[in-house]
């Protein structure tokens, strides 16, 4: 497995899909979403794999700003916003190559190993 999470320190979220690989032992790559953000490639990779871009997107976000704004944009907009303010992402993002999850999804993990 090659697993990544991304995520923010903040979010509870995350921190308990940190725990749950490292309570089974599986290594991870903690990628934070407010230094780094995720590459366009990344973000499609993901977002094609869970439903599309809509998704990928927190209605509850602190941003409520730039979450109104994103909800108006074409789409080719609407990316490049996101990846511009990755805090409107929903997290934990897990990814284990081409599989990946959004929010905390331990029964997908599990079947993961």
């Amino acid at each position: 497995m090659n697993i990544q999470i991304f995520g923010t320190k903040k979010c509870n979220e995350t921190k308990k899909a940190e725990r749950f690989f490292k309570e089974r032992g599986i290594k991870f790559q903690y990628i934070d979403m407010k230094e780094k953000g995720m590459s366009k490639g990344e973000f499609n990779s993901v977002a094609s794999a869970n439903g599309g871009m809509e998704n990928m997107i927190n209605p509850d976000c602190k941003d409520q700003d730039t979450y109104m704004l994103i909800k108006y944009l074409s789409d080719e907009s609407k990316l490049e916003k996101i990846l511009e303010n990755p805090q409107v992402i929903k997290t934990p993002v897990v990814r284990n190559g081409k599989q990946s999850t959004i929010g905390y999804q331990p029964d997908v993990w599990k079947q993961w190993s």
